[in-house]
């Protein structure tokens, strides 16, 4: 592996995972970096965010590719097996802090799942 540099568009692409919980659509992201950085870069360091198990992606509803911060991952695993869940009102989309077991079969290998779970957020409900 290369040497990881800290560039200053990456630290300006992290700020948008910062402070927040909730995942960001890559089409978010781009058109929030749209005069600061092209969409390639963008892209280049959401892969690079991702295979340093900074980030997970999952596709959304609309099946465009949503980016959240990882908790425990590296860059070895992808601990990041739980559902996320995307509000029917607001659009909103985030990570759910819920364990659902993968199942085993004796005849699949199964290395990755994705569960997207929709109703209303909090905001949305009250």
């Amino acid at each position: 592996m290369g040497i990881v540099r800290n560039t200053s568009s990456v630290k300006l692409l992290w700020k948008s995972f910062e402070n927040t919980n909730d995942a960001v659509s890559v089409v978010e992201l781009v058109k929030q970096l749209e005069h600061k950085m092209n969409k390639t870069t963008v892209y280049r360091i959401l892969d690079r965010l991702e295979n340093e198990g900074k980030l997970h992606s999952f596709a959304g509803s609309d099946g465009l590719k949503w980016y959240a911060k990882c908790k425990g991952c590296s860059t070895e695993s992808h601990l990041d097996i739980h559902p996320h869940f995307q509000c029917n009102e607001c659009g909103k989309v985030e990570c759910l802090d819920v364990n659902i077991p993968i199942p085993n079969t004796s005849d699949h290998q199964i290395d990755s799942a994705q569960i997207l779970l929709f109703g209303q957020c909090n905001s949305c409900v009250n």
